[in-house]
């Protein structure tokens, strides 16, 4: 039991940021998001150890982007009523039984079903968004998420890692790192994570669902379906990608991934620390017109031209995904952890999709390029929606309708 001490301590902490908090919450999304990122990274070495088709490498990809989507939404619901401390050491250990279960894996029906369970991982982040924003003031809250945002470096170390790890201790253990590193993290985190103090009873289910319905709450999942659905759809597909398109080794393209996912992940406090300067509209007017012309330099059929678009789209996604989570509780300051979770379900669905249509147009056209026109055109719509936006809020939507 706290005294009344400690928690005025606390609220002191939470008006000013607590950085031991966000460092908390960050290093387990960190460890979440490469549990996660093992398994696109192992695929081209899966792929050829099973013998699978396009189609079945597409499907097995973006398994775990299907429940990392949709359990983000009860997950942040429970972390507005709940707190993350409790909530976020659940989910690291979810994610380490099917993690180890995927390096034993030599059907292709075990890949899918450990797959679709390592997911929970993914849909981790809106544990921590709810958890980090209530330490925070609104002034700072886009700094915070960006950092805490920055936890998709993930899928870089697993990216890297994965195939390196698999290459000098054997296959298994190209996932039972990772899930060693979110076994130890949930301990850590269980021990020294603390929730911020609350301001008022905790809401219900049903306030927590009002905000569900707001329109803007489904502008900014459509915002988020393009910025960071396409770092999750071009970061879990650009190893097999990168090996099927321009024959690069495992290796190789896992490291060219890498410095993709790690450019886009530095540059989300990027856009976080500008969308608390000059607003998140202003930031993502400029993002989506980017993302359009990077498309279309990775229609090219060279590897330059599709290098230079690749990280001009990272750089231009990681500072769209801090500039849609400034936004968040700018509008929904009472529910954040609710509305990430169905804005974050949006953006795990923005990279379940892109690997089933690159890989079914790659099976029926041979080509990718098909699918980055759809992106560019997809980028022209968010645009022309952000550009009737408006402003920012003259005063936040309420929790409740």
């Amino acid at each position: 039991m706290e005294t009344p001490e400690q928690v005025h301590d606390a609220g002191t902490a939470a008006a000013a940021g607590n950085p031991m908090q966000l460092l908390l919450a960050t290093g387990a999304f960190t460890v979440c998001f490469s549990v996660f990122g093992s398994v696109s990274a192992m695929m081209p070495i899966m792929k050829a150890r099973l013998g699978l088709e396009p189609i079945q490498v597409s499907i097995a990809i973006a398994t775990p982007v299907l429940l990392g989507s949709l359990g983000r939404i009860p997950l942040g619901i429970l972390t507005d009523r709940r707190g993350g401390r409790m909530i976020f050491p659940i989910v690291m250990f979810c994610s380490v039984v099917p993690a180890l279960l995927m390096g034993m894996v030599d059907a292709y029906w075990q890949v899918i079903a450990c797959g679709l369970l390592i997911g929970i991982a993914l849909a981790s982040f809106s544990v921590g968004a709810g958890f980090v924003s209530d330490w925070y003031p609104p002034g700072r809250q886009g700094f915070a998420l960006g950092i805490y945002g920055a936890g998709n470096i993930g899928q870089s170390l697993a990216a890297y890692g994965a195939p390196l790890i698999a290459s000098t201790l054997g296959f298994v253990w190209g996932f039972w790192v990772f899930a060693a590193l979110a076994f130890c993290w949930s301990i850590l985190f269980l021990a020294y994570a603390r929730n911020a103090p609350r301001r008022g009873a905790p809401k219900s289910l049903a306030d927590s669902m009002a905000a569900l319905r707001q329109p803007m709450s489904w502008t900014l999942s459509l915002f988020y379906f393009l910025t960071f659905g396409g770092f999750v759809a071009m970061s879990i597909y650009l190893p097999t990608l990168l090996t099927d398109l321009f024959k690069l080794t495992p290796g190789d393209a896992g490291t060219r991934t890498a410095g993709f996912v790690l450019l886009a992940t530095g540059m989300r406090p990027v856009g976080g620390i500008l969308a608390d300067r000059i607003g998140g509209r202003s930031v993502l007017i400029w993002v989506f017109p980017v993302v359009m012309a990077m498309a279309c330099l990775m229609t090219a059929g060279a590897i330059v031209p599709f290098t230079i678009g690749a990280l001009g789209a990272a750089a231009a996604i990681g500072a769209g995904n801090g500039a849609v989570f400034r936004l968040v509780p700018e509008y929904f300051p009472r529910s954040v952890g609710s509305v990430t979770g169905l804005v974050g379900a949006a953006g795990g669905l923005g990279g379940f999709f892109p690997p089933l249509v690159l890989g079914a147009l790659r099976q029926s056209t041979g080509s990718f390029s098909y699918g980055f026109v759809m992106l560019a055109l997809f980028a022209l719509v968010c645009l022309i929606v952000c550009w009737r936006l408006g402003g920012r809020p003259s005063t936040p939507i309420p929790a409740t309708s």
